[in-house]
């Protein structure tokens, strides 16, 4: 946890298709900071519609945090091949430091059979490969994006 942390209740539940709005609004807003990094906003956490994110939460597993009723942290995964997939990691920058990230990987993590979970992120999203570093996860692979940027895959062994 962070040394931000301050005495907070998380609540931690299932999302459903009806947490989509929400959803969307905390997506968009934690991703502002990733589209000045990457100077663009074409990526797909901000062009995203609220039918595709609802769509989504109907197909895969995905966890809420929430603060007093707000939901402030979104994870969405997957099981594909034994290894568990996890996407759209999204904190409210209000709340960012507060152990929500974490929080949001240990229910995806504990929620799962697969013996290995798998996340990427950019290589220029430094303080996200901390946190997931921080959380467990070791680098597997780079991928370039043939423009400056790679892809940084992570790996966690899970202990089931």
């Amino acid at each position: 946890m962070s040394d931000h942390q301050t005495d907070v209740e998380i609540e931690i539940s299932a999302l459903r298709p009806a947490d989509a709005g929400e959803v969307l609004t905390v997506q968009r807003a934690a991703f502002v900071s990733e589209a000045i990094i990457y100077r663009s906003v074409d990526m797909p956490p901000l062009t995203q519609t609220l039918a595709e994110v609802e769509s989504e939460l109907r197909d895969t597993q995905g966890w809420a945090a929430r603060i007093d009723g707000r939901l402030v942290g979104a994870i969405r995964a997957r099981e594909a091949e034994g290894r568990l997939l996890i996407g759209r990691i999204a904190i409210a920058p209000d709340v960012q430091g507060l152990g929500i990230g974490q929080a949001l990987l240990e229910a995806a993590e504990s929620n799962t059979d697969a013996l290995e979970a798998e996340l990427f992120t950019g290589s220029l999203s430094e303080a996200n490969i901390r946190l997931y570093e921080s959380c467990g996860y070791v680098e597997a692979e780079r991928v370039d994006q043939g423009d400056g940027i790679e892809e940084v895959y992570l790996r966690k062994k899970l202990r089931r």
